[in-house]
């Protein structure tokens, strides 16, 4: 008496509902992409350049704040930075975090 007959759905809206249902999934995947990965990994290889183009006598600054001029390249990923006059510690190379100036590359 309080039943109400029940009808069979279309089934048409199959594929294209399913589709839709995903659409905000998508968009908001695309989203992150453009304006969150994209620029960090951008930033993560311009930081990688400015690693491999350090040289002897370019000033840098670390990760910790500290300012000195490369005095030698080693190749384990270290160089080693002069601080003040006689102070040289041992700095991994990726944690420069910006060269303040560049020296030329001597002439051969």
């Amino acid at each position: 008496m309080f039943a109400t007959p029940a009808y069979a759905q279309a089934a048409d809206g199959g594929a294209a509902g399913a589709f839709l249902q995903f659409l905000p999934l998508i968009l908001i995947f695309a989203i992150m992409y453009f304006l969150l990965i994209r620029p960090q990994q951008k930033k993560l290889k311009e930081h990688q350049a400015m690693v491999e183009a350090l040289r002897r006598g370019d000033q840098v600054v670390t990760q910790g704040g500290l300012i000195g001029k490369v005095t030698k390249i080693k190749d384990a990923g270290e160089i080693e930075v002069e601080l003040a006059e006689g102070v040289k510690v041992r700095v991994v190379r990726n944690t420069v975090a910006q060269v303040l100036s560049k020296t030329e590359p001597a002439e051969s």
